[in-house]
């Protein structure tokens, strides 16, 4: 004999089926939101892991949909602010400079900026990439090219600077009383600008792993924020 077992309903099914739905979409946004702040923090320490600056590493952002709310359907969104140097790092790619000559890269002799030698939104400065041009005109000195035969690097150098004890070169003239300028000892050609035809940039970032990663664990974020 088969006996038929029976189910007894306590309260209002649409009610009980309605609660389960809140709990369903909350758990759901809730672990996307957390796979999403998770991959933005990996992929953020990545960068600074990398060597490369905190400015860079914060250019990651994350944004949850819906904005406002929860759904099952919630999706995360992972971007940066900064996708062509972040895609270079990414992918290690070949730089070549765009008019088919050199690449200036500053040597510590040049300083850290461009055209101002500070700049804060109280000044209202504003700083330019470090440049030849811009070196130049920060610093009233002009640049000399020196072609290397047979090198793969050549050098813009100035003439008759001082190299301070920060390895900064600046002019070997000090303004005295009654504007006069006075040359100070020391005098030397330091190298500014290292050219070269090309520079290849090493693979540093791992972004597709990043996100492999945090997708695996979307499904156990989920369950954990159900169960809470």
């Amino acid at each position: 004999m088969i006996v038929s077992p029976s189910v007894t309903i306590e309260g209002d099914l649409r009610q009980i089926m309605a609660a389960e739905l809140g709990i369903a979409e909350t758990a759901v946004t809730r672990g996307i939101r957390a796979g999403s702040d998770g991959l933005k923090g990996e992929l953020r320490q990545q960068v600074l892991g990398a060597g490369m600056s905190q400015r860079l590493a914060n250019t990651w952002r994350s944004e949850t949909y819906p904005r406002g709310g929860t759904s099952l359907r919630a999706a995360g969104l992972i971007f940066t602010r900064a996708p062509d140097l972040i895609d270079a790092f990414n992918r290690g790619v070949t730089i070549r400079s765009p008019n088919g000559f050199y690449l200036a890269i500053p040597t510590p002799a040049a300083g850290k900026f461009g055209f101002a030698r500070q700049s804060s939104p109280e000044s209202g400065q504003k700083l330019e990439r470090l440049t030849p041009g811009g070196w130049e005109r920060r610093t009233g000195m002009k640049l000399r090219f020196v072609f290397r035969p047979g090198k793969r690097v050549s050098f813009l150098v100035a003439d008759n600077v001082r190299v301070g004890a920060g390895g900064i070169a600046r002019a070997n003239t000090v303004t005295r009383k009654g504007n006069k300028a006075t040359r100070l000892t020391g005098r030397t050609t330091a190298v500014i600008f290292w050219l070269v035809p090309q520079v290849k940039l090493a693979k540093r970032l791992d972004v597709e792993g990043a996100a492999r990663n945090w997708s695996a664990k979307l499904p156990d974020l989920i369950v954990n924020f159900w169960r809470d």
